[in-house]
């Protein structure tokens, strides 16, 4: 039998005012995959989120998360889903650890101490769990982010623009975070407009354009619409990301070794 898929969004349509913004937008997201909905800025990537995370309702078609219609069942939908969106929403005032168990709290779980240890573990932020959340990197901040929307274990979890803003080496970090959350089990959807960034995580890229959906397949599948390559000899030439992770000597673990630091300053 054939997995009911985690997404499920058929003809969705949205406007605001005279401008449609969705028009008619069909996509499947089968379980545990990283879907990336690629476009460009004013494309409609948020407006699908927010019409999947209930925050936002769609004027035509329909839209389902684990089996639940975000019209009319938008509860369930919010009790097993998580949203990331553009900008972390941690409190600077709250160390790292604060922040986790202010969620926990929130959701109404028990333990929420060992909760927020668990993930500041498992997201190499245990030396600075304790530090004010204000003092940490962008990279930093980020897994934060990503943490706190873990708790209570969602089955789908929605990232709109992840890496807005950061720099090589932190969105690198944030990038193996996502990978690590798709070997778990989790359902992600991302929003990008960063062709690398689909290209490095997702097991199938949708191109939204003009409130539809384009195309839709995995990244072998979008090559093939190409006319086939031609065999040159093309001397290559780094790009800049790997000159500048050449020069600064830097990995993804060097850049949180560097940032978390006792004092709360940033070398």
């Amino acid at each position: 039998m054939i997995a009911e898929p985690a997404i499920r969004v058929a003809g969705l349509r949205k406007s605001y005012g005279d401008q449609e913004v969705l028009r008619g937008v069909d996509i499947e997201v089968a379980r545990g995959s990283i879907v990336a909905l690629l476009g460009s800025n004013g494309a409609g990537k948020t407006t699908v989120v927010r019409i999947l995370s209930t925050l936002l309702a769609h004027d035509g078609g329909s839209a389902s998360v684990n089996g639940f219609d975000t019209a009319t069942q938008p509860r369930d939908v919010r009790e097993s889903i998580s949203l990331t969106g553009q900008f972390a929403a941690v409190d600077e005032i709250l160390s790292g650890r604060e922040n986790l168990v202010l969620v926990a709290r929130l959701r109404h779980l028990k333990n929420p101490g060992a909760i927020a240890d668990e993930l500041l573990v498992r997201f190499s932020l245990t030396d600075a769990g304790r530090r004010r959340a204000g003092t940490y990197s962008g990279g930093m901040r980020r897994r934060l982010d990503i943490a706190m929307s873990l708790i209570g274990n969602p089955s789908v979890v929605f990232l709109d623009e992840p890496t807005t803003g950061l720099d090589p080496q932190a969105r690198i970090e944030v990038w193996n975070t996502v990978r690590s959350l798709a070997a778990a089990g989790t359902t992600v959807l991302l929003t990008t407009q960063y062709l690398e960034e689909a290209e490095h995580l997702a097991d199938r890229i949708a191109i939204l354009h003009e409130g539809r959906i384009i195309q839709n397949g995995t990244l072998a599948e979008l090559k093939r619409l190409l006319p086939p390559a031609r065999t040159e000899y093309v001397e290559k030439q780094p790009t800049l990301e790997e000159v500048f992770l050449a020069i600064t000597g830097a990995t993804a673990s060097d850049d949180r070794r560097a940032h978390d630091t006792t004092d709360g300053t940033e070398r």
